[in-house]
């Protein structure tokens, strides 16, 4: 009995290892840029429970991964497909780049959950180590789960200190979570394939304003706009 569950055990955790490579979502790309926009505007119809405007107006800027697939037993993993738009020195936001959120815990845990993960970044210190590959939340930047509703006193919270506050919505429920040690990798595949170019790079799309891009783009940043100002 003991050897049949260790076995299982092996079974579930060298799937979890293998998870980063089977693909989550059938949409497109574009499907996946209107989800974002989508999961933006949910959050913020219920000001109660949002992300603190203030903390959205003051970003540098924003990842959003829909759905993101958390499986545990015992050991737990999580991945997902989502995009990341920064501010320019002009305030206005660039076209998005896709990413892969990867990450693992240790714990009691059972089961599969899919959330809704958006990251505010309070500062972004250096661009080419997000867009270096991998870049790994808690190590080469501070996470901390974030406050919300409109009366958070953000101002005055211990969390501010984070470079990035983040946020996850499961079944209808919103609040901070924490996600320390989850690797952010860029999505080469899917970059290119959005952008009908296989040679272009991260920093080209967060850089260059003028890239076209699909319509998806287009709402995406009025959605942001409307909450975050331009």
């Amino acid at each position: 009995m003991q050897n049949r569950i260790a076995i299982s055990l092996l079974i579930f955790i060298l799937g979890l290892l293998l998870l980063p490579q089977a693909p989550v979502f059938a949409g497109s790309e574009e499907a996946k840029v209107r989800e974002a926009a989508a999961i933006l505007m949910e959050l913020n119809s219920i000001p109660e429970e949002a992300i603190p405007p203030s903390l959205l107006k003051g970003a540098y800027g924003i990842a959003i991964f829909p759905d993101l697939l958390k499986a545990g037993f015992i050991v737990g993993g999580r991945y997902g497909t989502g995009i990341m738009i920064v501010r320019g020195e002009d305030r206005t936001w660039s076209n998005p780049v896709f990413f892969n959120l990867i990450g693992g815990s240790v714990g009691f845990q059972i089961g599969v959950q899919a959330s809704d993960i958006i990251l505010v970044f309070n500062s972004i210190r250096s661009l080419d180590s997000i867009t270096g590959g991998k870049f790994t939340l808690g190590a080469d930047a501070s996470i901390a789960a974030g406050p919300v509703g409109r009366h958070a006193e953000a101002g005055t919270d211990i969390r501010l200190r984070a470079e990035i506050l983040s946020y996850s919505r499961s079944r209808g429920i919103f609040g901070g979570v924490a996600i320390e040690g989850a690797a952010m990798q860029v999505d080469y595949e899917s970059n290119a394939a959005f952008y009908n170019n296989r040679a272009i790079l991260p920093m080209e799309i967060f850089r260059n304003r003028n890239i076209m891009a699909p319509p998806a783009v287009d709402e995406l940043k009025r959605v942001l706009n409307l909450y975050t100002g331009p």
